[in-house]
Formats: C-alpha cells, structure tokens, sequence
C-alpha cells in the first residue's frame, strides 16, 4: 500500500474517527472503503450517463423489441 497525506476540516476527521471506531475499523480501513463505495458510485453514474447519451443518439425503435415477447414463457400458477 502506499502512504498519502490529506487535508481534510477537523470536524470531518472527527466524523471519520467516530464512524471508524463504531465499525471497529481503523481511520485508514474506513478511508479506504469510503473511498472504494465513492469510485463505484461515480463508475455506475457514468456507464448510466453513457448509456443515456448512446439512448439520445440511437433511441429504441418502435418494435424493437417485440421479437423478444414471442421468446418469453409466462405461467400462470
């Protein structure tokens, strides 16, 4: 692993402490985790944007779809 340096307020430090410690995580464990949760959000919001801007410029046609309908198997119990 490697060591960085931060700045970061007191009062977020305090919060981070305090969260740590009620998970029974170090500062740097809960720090690492955060971090991971954080680029995975930001990894799903951009594959939606992408995906929206590939919908904006190639939108679904009328139909599209519809061979798939005829593939599904629905059952009633």
């Amino acid at each position: 692993m490697k060591t960085v340096q931060m700045t970061l307020d007191e009062s977020l430090v305090e919060a981070v402490d305090r969260a740590a410690r009620k998970l029974g995580k170090s500062r740097s464990a809960f720090t690492r985790d955060a971090l991971r949760e954080a680029l995975a959000r930001e990894r799903a919001r951009s594959l939606e944007r992408r995906h929206r801007r590939g919908y904006a410029h190639h939108p679904v046609e009328v139909g599209e779809f519809d061979v798939w309908e005829s593939e599904q198997v629905w059952t009633e119990r």
